[in-house]
């Protein structure tokens, strides 16, 4: 019933369940995995430098490096001047199919600098950077936000009133304050609200794990899509369960596949040295819940090469 193709401007969304943008998560070979066993409608890059995009930082070229990927893929990125983010945008216009502007991320390393979810505290200049951004290219831009900085600074209603008018194709908001990083329960009347106030779709994001969750949102909210960030860490099938409404759990031996397949991905596109050391996290994520999963983390986290966490693996899942 909720699940429907989503158009974002020019582009057509195959469906309208997707997955956040999450620095140190969305990488390629995660995006790669989450396409392939959820099959999202849209996906995003882990968010980007404004700065570094225009002088051609050879880590952030990697980072939204989206070359052979399924599309359509949407690249984030985060500044505070307007005119440097609207370079950035042209830069990129011809990778992405989207570009989406960051407005929410809480992280105080972000925040210091006068971006991310700090731009929640001066709506004059957000309005500009959008407002540039939308002039600068030719495909959708979009926008990801919180909806406030704090309890006493909810914002959302009126930031999405001014990307609506600024051009922007669609806005996502996080129905969390900065104040409360991750913390407490995603606030649905706010979203409710903004959705109520615009007429470009609005997507929902914030505290989905399941299907129960995303119609929760759907019905209290009538957003047009949702966005799952979290929620699919560990769990790159909760795209498709939500899709088709199925609530079966994936088997041991899926689980399986799918981790040493994650790792092959991270080997071919960083090297062994750092795909076994970013691999950790992934794997406990996988692991979450499972029996004895505490006696494998401490394992893999000693671990130096590929065939000694491929191994160790099939040894842990082989014993469960």
């Amino acid at each position: 019933m909720y699940i429907k193709p989503l158009r974002i401007g020019n582009v057509i969304l195959e469906n309208n369940i997707i997955l956040a943008p999450m620095a140190g998560i969305t990488d390629k070979p995660f995006r790669t995995i989450c396409k392939k066993y959820g099959k999202p409608g849209l996906v995003y890059s882990e968010m980007a430098s404004s700065r570094a995009i225009v002088y051609n930082d050879e880590k952030t070229e990697k980072l939204i490096d989206i070359n052979g990927e399924k599309r359509p893929i949407s690249i984030q990125i985060f500044g505070n001047n307007p005119e440097i983010m609207a370079e950035a945008a042209r830069k990129i216009e011809k990778r992405a199919d989207i570009i989406d502007i960051n407005m929410g991320c809480p992280a105080p390393k972000v925040v210091k600098n006068g971006d991310g979810s700090k731009l929640l505290l001066d709506l004059n200049l957000a309005g500009e950077i959008l407002s540039n951004v939308v002039k600068s290219v030719k495909i959708p831009v979009t926008v990801k936000i919180r909806i406030g900085w704090s309890e006493e600074n909810i914002v959302a209603v009126d930031l999405a009133k001014i990307s609506e008018n600024a051009g922007v194709s669609a806005i996502a908001v996080h129905g969390r304050t900065r104040s409360q990083y991750y913390s407490g329960r995603a606030n649905l009347d706010i979203i409710k609200k903004v959705k109520d106030v615009v007429n470009i779709p609005v997507i929902g994001n914030g505290d989905i794990k399941s299907i129960e969750d995303a119609n929760r949102m759907f019905e209290y909210t009538n957003v047009d899509g949702i966005m799952i960030g979290r929620g699919a860490v560990g769990n790159p099938w909760i795209f498709q369960k939500i899709i088709i409404g199925e609530k079966s759990n994936i088997t041991n031996e899926e689980k399986l596949k799918v981790i040493l397949e994650h790792l092959e991905l991270l080997t071919a596109e960083k090297g062994e040295y750092i795909a076994v050391r970013e691999m950790r996290k992934h794997i406990c994520w996988y692991i979450k819940n499972m029996q004895n999963a505490s006696l494998i983390r401490q394992k893999i986290n000693t671990l130096e090469t590929k065939a000694e966490v491929e191994e160790s693996l099939k040894e842990f899942f082989g014993k469960c």
